[in-house]
């Protein structure tokens, strides 16, 4: 051990994985060809299952029928862009709100207490109700009763459903970001002169941000499907009314917004690492 640390060669960590990396790389190649071989039979397995099902030509042409498929894509296609629209839309106002209701829970003492029961009894309320309840109410209640000065079209209000519902599932996300960062960052920003809110907006808020990313991108993943039920419950032609094709479409949306997720998560994770090493 003596010549290893005196004598200026590589130190014996180094030769270890010499010897030792051929293997392990080879039982990582090993580890990765089962895992892809046992993937693809159980895939085949599976196609080959239903594929060979009694009722499976029906339900072949009844939901995977290329002709319909080849000349709904260009009409599906166009009218999904308005769902992205309705989804950008409404995922500015769901973070501006949701941040609101998640700092109106996290106020502290007596004073607050209305403003927290307030935050409370919104998060309540429409995390209890459906969704597709919510937007149904709107959508068809509000124009019904004319009320002047109000706007009378049932896409704006569904619109709005979809607001006041993801904001009440957002609010709890931020809450937990909140709540997450330790107290001795507010007692560390208080001690430099900081008022409480200053603390709040300069210290608190930009760690709970950044940590809850993760999970604010599967609520936006679910909110750009959930568009789809404007579509359904205004009666717009919308791409969920071609039911071969919203499927493929909505997958096309949702998979890369996942994969950013996990990489996102992924990320965290390692800067956590690095930060407790050091």
């Amino acid at each position: 051990m003596g010549d290893d640390l005196t004598s200026g060669g590589p130190p014996m960590g180094s030769r270890r994985s010499r010897i030792t990396g051929q293997p392990g790389r080879r039982e990582g190649t090993r580890g990765v060809t089962i895992a892809v071989v046992s993937t693809a039979v159980v895939f085949v397995a599976i196609v080959f299952a239903v594929t060979n099902s009694p009722y499976w030509p029906e339900v072949k042409d009844f939901f995977f029928n290329r002709e319909i498929f080849l000349d709904s894509l260009p009409q599906v296609l166009a009218k999904f862009r308005r769902n992205i629209l309705y989804f950008c839309i409404a995922e500015v106002f769901v973070l501006g709100l949701a941040l609101l209701l998640a700092v109106m829970r996290s106020l502290r003492g007596p004073v607050f207490t209305p403003i927290r029961g307030m935050a409370i009894i919104y998060t309540d309320v429409f995390r209890g109700i459906p969704t597709i309840l919510v937007v149904y109410l709107l959508a068809f209640g509000i124009p019904t009763l004319q009320i002047p000065g109000l706007p009378n079209s049932p896409t704006f209000w569904a619109i709005v459903g979809l607001i006041l519902s993801y904001s009440a599932y957002v609010s709890e996300v931020y809450r937990a970001g909140i709540e997450s960062v330790h107290p001795s960052q507010v007692s560390a920003a208080r001690s430099l002169g900081l008022s409480r809110g200053q603390s709040l907006r300069h210290v608190v808020i930009p760690q709970a941000i950044r940590r809850v990313v993760p999970p604010l991108m599967n609520d936006f993943v679910a909110l750009q499907k959930d568009t789809a039920i404007i579509a359904f419950v205004v009666a717009v032609p919308e791409a969920f009314k071609q039911g071969q094709m919203v499927s493929l479409v909505f997958l096309i949306i949702t998979i890369p917004m996942t994969r950013l997720t996990d990489y996102l998560v992924e990320r965290e994770r390692r800067r956590r690492q690095s930060g407790s090493a050091v």
